[in-house]
C-alpha cells in the first residue's frame, strides 16, 4: 500500500496564505466528487494538529441537514478511517478513530505501511516533510486550485529533491487541475 501526500494547493505552490487561510481552494461539486473516488482506498489519515483541527470538522458534519450528496459521501469515508494526529501539544482528541503519537518516528510510520491493507496518506505539509526527509511518500496528490496567494504555507519545504513520474493528470471545468506522480529514487 501507498503512503501518498496530498493536498489542495495555489499555483504558485501554497496550501494556505500568510494569514492560515486556504479559502482560494474550495473545490466544487466535479472536484469533490473525484477526490471521493480517490480516498476510497484509505483507511488511515495521518495528519498534524492544525490540519486535524480544521479536519475534525467532519466528525459531525453528517448531522448538518441539506448536505450535498457528495460532501456525505466525504464525511462518510472521513469517519471511517483511522486518524492519526502528530502533536506534542494536543491533550484530547475530537474524533473516533484517531489517536495522538508526540513525535514522528519513521520507523513506526515504515511498520504502519508494510502492514496496512489500505492506502494512507499524509497530510499537512510540515508533517509530509518528515515522511518526505524519512522517503517513506510513494505517490504525490497535487489538486492545483487556479489562485496565486504570493506567500504562506508551501505544499513542499526547503530542500527537496525529488525525481517523479507523471501517473495521472485531470483537468477540471472551475480550473482545478490534478496531478498524481509516483516518487522515484
Amino acid at each position: 500500500m501507498a503512503l501518498i501526500y496530498s493536498m489542495l494547493m495555489s499555483v504558485d505552490g501554497y496550501v494556505e496564505d500568510e494569514h492560515g487561510r486556504f479559502g482560494f481552494a474550495r473545490p466544487d461539486e466535479e472536484v469533490n466528487t473525484f477526490i471521493n473516488e480517490r480516498i476510497s482506498a484509505v483507511g488511515t489519515y495521518l495528519y498534524g494538529r492544525r490540519i486535524y483541527e480544521s479536519m475534525v470538522y467532519w466528525e459531525t458534519a453528517d448531522a448538518i441537514p441539506d448536505m450535498p450528496p457528495f460532501l456525505r459521501e466525504w464525511t462518510r469515508h472521513w469517519l471511517a478511517a483511522e486518524k492519526i494526529v502528530y502533536s506534542r501539544t494536543l491533550s484530547e482528541v475530537r474524533s473516533a478513530r484517531t489517536r495522538i503519537e508526540r513525535e514522528f518516528d519513521p520507523e513506526v510510520v515504515r511498520r504502519l505501511k508494510g502492514k496496512a491493507g489500505h492506502d494512507i496518506t499524509v497530510n499537512g505539509p510540515g508533517l509530509a516533510a518528515h515522511a518526505l526527509g524519512a522517503g517513506l511518500v510513494d505517490e504525490l496528490q497535487m489538486y492545483v486550485c487556479p489562485a496565486i496567494v504570493g506567500g504562506g504555507k508551501r505544499f513542499f519545504p526547503d530542500g527537496v529533491r525529488l525525481q517523479l513520474e507523471l501517473m495521472d493528470e485531470r483537468r477540471f471545468r472551475n480550473g482545478v487541475v490534478f496531478l498524481r506522480y509516483a516518487v522515484g529514487g
